[in-house]
C-alpha cells in the first residue's frame, strides 16, 4: 500500500452527528429491471458502515444508466434501495425525487444511524452539465453539513455531484476512493516488481495514455483482445476480417520507439508481448467454433476472437513470476465461452498466486471476473469500481471529482 492520501477523508472530519451527503456509484449492471451484479453497492458498505457508527444521519445520491435528464422509470434506483438495506441490514428510505420538497422532508426526519437514497441524478440535466444551480437544489434538499465523495467510477467527470457540490459543502473521501487512490497510485508508482501490465479490450486509442505509462514503468506488457489486431496489423500480419484500428501508425510508431529507448531494439518483441496464436472463427456468434492458428496462418474470411494455446501459456507464465499484475481488458471475445479461454486462465492464474498483487480494472474485465470468480472478486488483491477512471488514474491524469476534494 502506498503512503498518505493526498484529500481529507471521513476520518480527518468532526461528522459524529451530522448529517452527510454520499455520492455512491451505484451504476449497477440490471437484468430484467433486476439488479445482476451487487459489487459496487457492496464495495460502499464500509464507508457507510462507519458513518452510521459515527452516529451520522445519511442522505445518498447516484446515478443509473444513461437517461439523458429525462425521467426513466428504466433507470430508477429503487432496486438498488432495497439491495442495500438487505447488505447493510437497515431499512433505506428511498425517495423518488433528488431535489425539492419531498427529498427535503424525508431528510429533516433522518433519525441518529438512518439511511434515504434519493432517486437517480441524471434524471436531471443539471447533472451532467455540472450546474450550480442543481447542485445547490441538491445541497439544500440534503440538509448536509458535509459532502463525502465515494463514487471511484465517476471522479474523472465534472458533474453536479462530483464537482459543483463541493463549492457548497465541505468535500471529502469516502473509504472506498480512498482504497481505489491508493492502490492504484501504489501500483503505478510504487511496484513490487516485475510489474506485469496486461492489457486487452477492443480500443488503442482507449488506452493509449495507460500504454505509455506501462512503457515507462512496467517490466512487461501483454497484448490481448480486439487490442492485439491493431499491434498485428502495424507489424504487416495479415488479420482477415478481425476487428482493429485503422490510423493509427504514428501512435504505434511512438510506443515502439518508447519501448525500443526503453529496451533496446532486439528486446522490443520480448517487453511488448503479443500473441504468437490465436483462436479464430468465421463467424461472432454462439454457434462459432473455435479453432487455433498461427498469427501468419488467418485466412482472409476469418476473426480472430482469442489468444491462443500457446500464448495462454506463454502470458500465464510471466505473470506466475510477477509480483504485481495489472490487468485492464479482456484477452478475447469473453461475452461467448469458447472465446473466454485466454481470459479465464488469466484470471485462473491471478488467483492461484497470492503473492502476486493484482489490480483489476475496466468494466469489461471487472464484469468478466466477477462472473468467473465464486468469491466475486475476493479472490484478486483489488478489483477496481472504476472504468474509465482507474484508466485515467493509472494514466496519471488528475481527477476533477478528486481534485474538488479538501486538501490533507
Amino acid at each position: 500500500m502506498s503512503g498518505k492520501f493526498y484529500k481529507k477523508t471521513v476520518r480527518d472530519v468532526p461528522l459524529q452527528g451530522k448529517t452527510v451527503l454520499v455520492r455512491a456509484d451505484y451504476n449497477v449492471p440490471l437484468l430484467k429491471g433486476k439488479i445482476a451484479d451487487d459489487f459496487r453497492i457492496r464495495q460502499s458498505l464500509p464507508t457507510l458502515r462507519y458513518l452510521r457508527d459515527q452516529g451520522c444521519k445519511i442522505v445518498i445520491v447516484s446515478h443509473l444508466g444513461r437517461p439523458k435528464g429525462m425521467i426513466a422509470p428504466a433507470y430508477t434506483l429503487e432496486p438498488v434501495a432495497e439491495r442495500l438495506g438487505e447488505l447493510l441490514e437497515t431499512p433505506i428510505q428511498f425517495v423518488t425525487d433528488c431535489i425539492g420538497d419531498r427529498p427535503l422532508q424525508v431528510a429533516k426526519k433522518l433519525g441518529v444511524g438512518e439511511v434515504a437514497l434519493f432517486e437517480n441524478l441524471r434524471f436531471h440535466e443539471g447533472e451532467e452539465a455540472n450546474d450550480p444551480i442543481f447542485a445547490k437544489q441538491l445541497a439544500e434538499a440534503s440538509t448536509a453539513e458535509y459532502f463525502v465523495q465515494d463514487g471511484f467510477g465517476v471522479v474523472h467527470r465534472a458533474h453536479a455531484s462530483t464537482e459543483a457540490i463541493t463549492h457548497l459543502l465541505p468535500g471529502v473521501a469516502g473509504l472506498l476512493l480512498e482504497k481505489e487512490v491508493q492502490v492504484l497510485t501504489h501500483a503505478m508508482e510504487t511496484p513490487e516488481r516485475p510489474l506485469v501490465a496486461v492489457l486487452g479490450g477492443a480500443k488503442v486509442t482507449d488506452k493509449i495514455t495507460v500504454i505509455e505509462r506501462f512503457v515507462e514503468i512496467a517490466d512487461k506488457i501483454i497484448i490481448g483482445g480486439a487490442m492485439a489486431n491493431t499491434f498485428l496489423d502495424y507489424k504487416g500480419v495479415a488479420i482477415g476480417k478481425s476487428i482493429f484500428e485503422p490510423g493509427l501508425k504514428e501512435t504505434m510508431d511512438r510506443v515502439y520507439a518508447a519501448a525500443t529507448k526503453k529496451v533496446g531494439e532486439d528486446a522490443v518483441d520480448e517487453f511488448i508481448i503479443l500473441p504468437t496464436d490465436v483462436a479464430v472463427a468465421n463467424a461472432i456468434d454462439a454457434t462459432a467454433r473455435r479453432s487455433v492458428v498461427a498469427v501468419d496462418e488467418v485466412t482472409s474470411d476469418e476473426y480472430i476472437l482469442d489468444i491462443g494455446v500457446q500464448s495462454i501459456e506463454h502470458a500465464a507464465s510471466l505473470v506466475a513470476t510477477a509480483q504485481t499484475v495489472v490487468w485492464s481488458g479482456t484477452l478475447g471475445y469473453a461475452e461467448l465461452p469458447q472465446f473466454a479461454h485466454g481470459s479465464a486462465r488469466m484470471a485462473l492464474t491471478l488467483a492461484q498466486h497470492p503473492q502476486i498483487t493484482s489490480v483489476i480494472g475496466g468494466g469489461d474485465t471487472v464484469e468478466f471476473v466477477l462472473d468467473w470468480d465464486a468469491k466475486k472478486g475476493g479472490s484478486f488483491a483489488h478489483v477496481s469500481t472504476g472504468g474509465s477512471a482507474s484508466l485515467e488514474l493509472m494514466a496519471g491524469q488528475k481527477l476533477p471529482g478528486i481534485e474538488a476534494l479538501m486538501n490533507a
